[in-house]
């Protein structure tokens, strides 16, 4: 059994899906393991992980106006402001999908299906580091 940790570091440019795959794909091949688990998990509060369709970006526009609706910018529900109208919002977003997700490993690639690719996706407006753990499991 092997086990390989590593990091991908994104800068996205504000709120929306940025795609990882390619990243998280490169860790998995760094790690040697042919048939496994790859575990990502985000470190943040702000922001979340997806598994979502690659092929039509208006999946991820879509995705955005409904999280829109659902968690406001400036919504006067909220009391945690102290660090913008948008804190919060991304926080009940983050929550309302993921911050981990575990794929599993085939001849050496993630079993990801024909139209989907993993996304960080940021709920923050302005642009943030991110980091996510990945972690490979298998032989």
């Amino acid at each position: 059994m092997k086990q390989h940790q590593s990091e991908i570091i994104i800068r996205p440019a504000g709120r929306g899906m940025t795609d990882i795959t390619h990243e998280a794909q490169a860790r998995v091949r760094e790690s040697g393991v042919e048939t496994g688990m790859a575990h990502l998990f985000v470190r943040h509060t702000s922001c979340s992980l997806l598994i979502q369709e690659n092929a039509d970006p208006d999946v991820r526009g879509d995705l955005e106006r409904f999280l829109s609706r659902l968690a406001p910018d400036g919504d006067p529900i909220f009391r945690h402001v102290a660090e913008g109208p948008d804190d919060m919002p991304a926080h009940v977003r983050a929550a309302l999908t993921a911050v981990s997700l575990s794929v599993p490993v085939c001849h050496g690639r993630l079993a990801l299906g024909t139209w989907q690719g993993i996304y960080l996706y940021e709920h923050r407006l302005h642009p943030s580091r991110r980091t996510i753990l990945v972690h490979v499991t298998g032989c």
